[in-house]
């Protein structure tokens, strides 16, 4: 009689111990991808705010024609990037793009002054800090996932859960790994 419960309990704790390990992946997996689909919220936040941005500038310099173009094809790439290092490059297009239209800004009073220009560029302030926090939340989900696929107990359940190691998200250009500059003093 005691055997049976001995081996039942033994049979219990190793189920346990199998769904635990297989929910660890699993929500771990889950957690990179809700860490991408913050990424790409934030980076569509940005996205959204350019045309406004393009307009104010383009108000004050409308002879900058070619930062402009540079701003709207990079938008328009960002917006149909798929994958992490797609968009991550794509990002870092539009990051330069954008870093463009802010040094033209600067040659032109007015437009630094322009109550609406100060409201964009709070607000692509703000949203640049959102686009960092998103991508280093990203980065943290991704090494908390590689790390349990390659240490035990939870190595041992990578098959059963299906879960694959992901890439960490970089910008391709050492030049675009900083946010553009978006303060006019």
């Amino acid at each position: 009689m005691w055997i049976w419960i001995v081996l039942a309990a033994v049979v219990v704790i190793v189920v346990i111990y199998v769904v635990s390990g297989y929910n660890r992946l699993v929500s771990s997996n889950v957690a990179v991808d809700e860490a991408f689909a913050q990424i790409e919220v934030q980076l569509k936040r940005r996205s959204d705010l350019i045309p406004n941005l393009v307009s104010t500038v383009k108000g004050y310099a409308a002879h900058e024609s070619g930062t402009f173009e540079k701003v709207t094809a990079a938008r328009a790439a960002a917006e149909h990037a798929n994958g992490v290092a797609e968009v991550a490059a794509a990002d870092g297009q539009l990051t330069q793009a954008l870093r463009g239209l802010l040094m033209v800004a600067e040659a032109y009073p007015d437009l630094k002054a322009s109550a609406n220009f100060l409201s964009l560029q709070e607000e692509l302030s703000s949203t640049e800090n959102k686009v960092a926090f998103s991508r280093q939340f990203y980065n943290d989900s991704v090494r908390s996932l590689n790390t349990a696929i390659v240490t035990i107990p939870t190595k041992f359940f990578v098959g059963m859960a299906n879960v694959k190691a992901r890439e960490f998200y970089e910008v391709p250009e050492a030049s675009d790994r900083n946010a553009p500059t978006v303060s006019f003093e």
